[in-house]
């Protein structure tokens, strides 16, 4: 097993080994998709949150064994060049890869879990927080802010950034950080970095509103360029599931 910890992580290096060694048999699940889980543990006071991404399947281990980084690997490095650039995102702890002569196996990132009030998704789903103006409006800006900073995060999407809220005041972190690109970025990549958030007129038009403030340019521009990606996206989306439903044998 091979294993990176934080140069600032000053917590029982052992204890962390133990959870990741013992990750299928211990800890409290958080969140269980298809390819990849989440489990947190208790250390010292604090909270942990584990990551266990998925084995590949053999040609893909190949490549992670000698030619790409692990997700773990890229999401540990993008979160400290995240806190470098003073963008928020769960304070990283290590990351651990299981590798052989034969291929790579799992990997697991390791962070400290943030104790957030909402994500994005509630924003634009049936919650106390839909269609937030403020929030809405204060997230178009902190895209901006990525933008500048010349991050561009490929999976900006609804479940992917964790929002506090005090005293009318957003603080906005990104999560699920494997997929990054860093460097300028131009109008539409800009523009096309929404495509995958709210499809519905009155939240583009806030975040629009946000990002506009922010960057000075026009907001109609800003609107206009920002629907269409969307809009694109959401015909792309459905076009997909149809063409899956109707592969998809019936039973």
């Amino acid at each position: 097993m091979i294993e990176v910890f934080s140069n600032t992580f000053t917590g029982d290096k052992d204890m962390i080994r133990s959870f990741v060694m013992n990750y299928e048999s211990q800890g409290s699940n958080f969140d269980e998709r298809n390819r990849n889980s989440l489990k947190l543990f208790e250390l010292q006071g604090k909270t942990i949150n584990i990551k266990s991404f998925k084995k590949p399947n053999f040609f893909n281990s190949l490549i992670y064994r000698y030619m790409r980084p692990s997700k773990a690997k890229r999401s540990f490095e993008y979160a400290h060049k995240l806190i470098e650039k003073d963008i928020g995102t769960p304070t990283p702890v290590a990351f651990f890869e299981e590798k052989s002569t034969f291929g790579f196996s799992r990997s697991y990132y390791v962070s400290e879990h943030l104790n957030y009030d909402i994500t994005y998704r509630e924003l634009v789903s049936d919650s106390l927080y839909t269609g937030n103006k403020e929030i809405l409006e204060a997230f178009g800006k902190f895209t901006y802010a990525l933008h500048e900073k010349g991050i561009h995060f490929l999976d900006h999407s609804v479940g992917n950034t964790l929002i506090t809220i005090s005293d009318n005041s957003y603080t906005f972190y990104l999560v699920d950080l494997n997929r990054m690109k860093f460097g300028t970025m131009d109008f539409y990549s800009r523009m096309k970095n929404f495509e995958r958030l709210s499809k519905f007129q009155e939240h583009i038009t806030h975040m629009a509103r946000g990002y506009a403030l922010a960057s000075g340019e026009d907001e109609s521009l800003i609107f206009n360029t920002m629907r269409k990606n969307i809009n694109a996206f959401q015909n792309r989306f459905h076009r997909k599931k149809r063409w899956k439903k109707r592969l998809t044998p019936k039973k």
